[in-house]
């Protein structure tokens, strides 16, 4: 079963910055597109950012383009999202999801496009 665990969220202050790490086992990530999604108390899950297979392209939701970067590590398996500028409005559950690709430079933020997801890492940003 390929496995996803999310790790690097705690209480930050607003105006902070963490680095949350998306690290896989069980399957080789270079063959998945991967997507950092967030889910806050009472609200919807939404598409936070996502990354290609090559790292060729990167997509970002409005509310965190210029705050935020998806990076990927496929030596290590591993997927980021550095997080800048962190408001209270990011305080949320985030989870790093996967889904099989063969194309380059291209990834969806919508999250019925991913099979795996991991069990995600809490972030909250106090003001």
């Amino acid at each position: 079963q390929l496995q996803l665990v999310e790790s690097g969220g705690e209480l930050v202050q607003s105006g902070g910055s963490l680095r949350l790490s998306c690290a896989a086992s069980k399957f080789n990530v270079a063959s998945y597109n991967i997507g950092w999604f967030r889910q806050a108390p009472g609200k919807e899950r939404e598409g936070v950012s996502c990354i290609s297979i090559d790292g060729g392209y990167t997509n970002y939701a409005d509310s965190v383009k210029g705050r935020f970067t998806i990076s990927r590590d496929n030596a290590k398996n591993t997927v980021y999202l550095q997080m800048n500028s962190l408001k209270p409005e990011d305080t949320a559950v985030y989870y790093c999801a996967a889904y099989f690709s063969v194309l380059f430079k291209q990834c969806a933020v919508s999250e019925n496009h991913y099979s795996y997801w991991g069990q995600g890492t809490q972030v909250t940003v106090s003001s």
